[in-house]
């Protein structure tokens, strides 16, 4: 080949690709070097957008103090574009076509537990919060979580206040009712986490399930047909052996909230969709998601665990340190923590005890 053909032939590639780089943006190209205007799960760099003109209009006219209709998803589709309102919030009879969580194992969705699920749903019979708070034309729902920052606060009242009070796992009331209010429409928990000792229950609220791993549906059919739980093999603590509801005030969280939170939100590895290290979302997170799409409006309280202050108490109702987080093979706080501030910042949700 001869010296003039070897320079052509190294010359026009060049050209070719110089060529598509300065007309990038008539091609609707990305140009290269050019920064985007999201981070890799989606969401804004700058979370301090501004609702649509039409939206800010709405809200801007209503009443002081009144429920905002629609507004926790609306600012979360200004900084996440990918956001999809709607999503059951528990698991009905046509649970089996819930295509995003029909193919994965718990916690991510309910294959190989389908027959166990039809169960439990043909005697617990309803699917909703109950009558009177489904048919709110607005709801306000605040997440109380268990961190000790809610310790001497004094927001009892204010979390009251609220349509919608989620509780966590076994987190007391009692003698805190001061800092953590007595009010409880919902708590959500697993086997490991369910309260163990009836008397501990308060006497109106919705247990909703929230499944970790195969094991947990057998548990839950045991409590609501009021079975006798007999070997608790699978399970990396004790569990409860009775839960003192009705089967009609039993519900299965969707397990759409849990993969949502992962792999979306947060962006915990995906481990081929199976339970692995640091891919689990906090119950408190995933509640959080939860809210997002079932309520207009999303307080948190109790939230946010602060590493630099290792002897701090973890709960707002027990005596382990902040230090015992560290310890955790499932969560990844770090992460988590980001995904919150996000939504924080963004006025999405509205911090209550501000730990976030």
């Amino acid at each position: 080949m001869k010296p003039t053909h070897k320079l052509m032939f190294i010359l026009c590639p060049m050209l070719v690709l110089g060529f598509i780089y300065y007309s990038s943006g008539k091609l609707h190209l990305p140009a290269w070097g050019q920064k985007s205007l999201y981070d890799k799960q989606g969401f804004l760099l700058q979370l301090d957008a501004k609702l649509p003109q039409e939206l800010a209009y709405k809200y801007g006219n209503l009443s002081e103090g009144a429920c905002k209709p629609g507004y926790a998803a609306a600012k979360m589709t200004t900084i996440y574009p990918k956001f999809i309102k709607p999503a059951p919030l528990f698991l009905d009879r046509n649970f089996k076509r819930l295509a995003k969580v029909s193919n994965h194992l718990p916690p991510f969705g309910f294959k190989t537990q389908e027959r166990v699920i039809d169960s439990i749903l043909t005697i617990t019979k309803n699917y909703g919060l109950g009558e009177e708070l489904d048919s709110l034309p607005c709801k306000r729902c605040v997440i109380v979580g268990n961190g000790g920052i809610l310790f001497n606060k004094s927001l009892g009242s204010r979390i009251d206040e609220y349509d919608v009070v989620v509780r966590l796992n076994e987190a007391p009331i009692g003698s805190y009712s001061k800092d953590v209010g007595t009010k409880t429409t919902l708590r959500i928990t697993y086997p490991e986490g369910a309260i163990q000792k009836p008397e501990n229950y308060e006497k109106d609220s919705l247990f909703v399930f929230s499944a970790f791993k195969p094991p947990d549906f057998k548990w839950l059919k045991h409590m609501v047909f009021k079975e006798k739980l007999r070997g608790v093999e699978g399970f990396w603590k004790s569990v409860a052996h009775t839960v003192p509801r009705e089967p009609t005030e039993f519900r299965i969280l969707n397990p759409y909230f849990i993969q949502e939170a992962a792999f979306q939100f947060i962006g915990l590895p995906f481990n081929n969709g199976v339970m692995g290290k640091g891919n689990i979302p906090t119950l408190g997170t995933v509640a959080i998601t939860m809210a997002l799409h079932n309520c207009d409006e999303v307080a948190v309280a109790g939230f946010g665990y602060d590493m630099n202050t290792p002897h701090a108490p973890l709960h707002y109702y027990e005596t382990v340190k902040m230090s015992a987080i560290k310890e955790s093979w499932t969560h990844n706080i770090s992460k988590e923590k980001e995904f919150l501030r996000k939504l924080v910042k963004a006025n999405v949700i509205s911090d209550l005890t501000h730990g976030i």
